[in-house]
Order: C-alpha cells, then structure tokens, then sequence
C-alpha cells in the first residue's frame, strides 16, 4: 500500500473552481481498481492551501492514475489555478497492518 499526499496551494481567486475540479477527479479517482482512497482536505486557517490524500493498493496504480482521462483533464484544468508548483510526499502504511484504508 502506498499513501501520497500532494501538497497545493491555489490562487485564492480559484479556490472554488479548483474545489470544483477536484471533486470530479476524487469522484472518479475512486473508481479505479487500485485505488482505496482519494480525499481532498481544505486547511482552515488558510483555504487556498489543500491536501490530496491518494491511497494506492497496488504498485502500478499511480502511474495507471495519471494515464486516465479524468486525471488529465484535472491537472490541465488547475494547472494555471496554482500559486506554487504542487509537491507529493509519499509514505509506506505502518499502522494498523489489517485495518481498512
């Protein structure tokens, strides 16, 4: 299991429409095999800032992601919506071991 977090401060003008944009791409995100989760988290004390939450079953799953046609649609979409370059963290799933995603 792999979980990334994709770190993305927006434009505050575009807050609404990139929520908007990453609703579709969550939506059908989780329609792939392999992928348990895809959470979109807004931070409260600053809602230009967001994280993605991805949670991958499979090895090859995030490179299958970004070959989707919704994926592409949404990183055209707020491509120009960023105020900074997005950044992706990845991490390996420690606890619980046979708990839910």
């Amino acid at each position: 299991m792999l979980i990334v977090h994709v770190h993305i401060e927006v434009k505050p003008e575009h807050v609404d429409a990139f929520k908007v944009a990453c609703e579709d791409n969550s939506r059908n995100s989780l329609k792939e095999p392999g992928i348990a989760r895809f959470d979109v988290l807004q931070q409260q004390d600053d809602p230009a800032k967001f994280v993605l939450v991805e949670v991958y079953t499979a090895d090859d799953a995030p490179a299958a992601h970004k070959q989707t046609d919704h994926y592409k649609r949404w990183a055209a979409t707020v491509a120009p919506m960023m105020a900074a370059p997005r950044t992706g963290l990845k991490y390996d799933r420690l606890y619980p071991q046979d708990g839910p995603p």
